[in-house]
């Protein structure tokens, strides 16, 4: 399983990128290995203003739906359009092309309750 080491993650198996006062979100390797093939991707919070572990989107795969967490509070600035026409990049490359929002933060972020590399490791066994 891959966990990049300059990522910080959520326990709901996001992960963030922050650079800047922009955050980029995906969801973990291990969240697109259990979802399975990921066939669609809904997010309509765009432009808006949201807080930690609210509600960004869903994520629907073959077998289930999912909800995605904020991992940290800001604006969703930015979707990834290549999902709408090819989700699958999920499963692909979840730490690249595959990322799901950008978030335009308000000043420093809280990254204090998301999980290192190490810590998300231990948490998904």
């Amino acid at each position: 399983m891959n966990i990049p080491q300059d990522l910080r993650y959520s326990k709901d198996h996001e992960w963030v990128r922050v650079e800047g006062d922009v955050a980029t979100v995906g969801i973990t390797d291990f969240a697109q290995s259990e979802l399975g093939d990921i066939v669609f991707v809904e997010v309509e919070t765009q432009d808006e203003e949201l807080a930690v572990d609210e509600v960004f989107g869903t994520i629907e795969a073959v077998k289930t739906v999912s909800d995605m967490f904020m991992p940290v509070a800001g604006t969703v600035a930015e979707l990834n359009a290549e999902l709408e026409d090819n989700p699958a990049l999920i499963n692909e490359d979840p730490y690249g092309a595959g990322w799901i929002i950008k978030i335009k933060l308000d000043g420093a972020p809280d990254m204090g309750h998301l999980l290192d590399a190490e810590a998300y490791a231990a948490e998904v066994g």
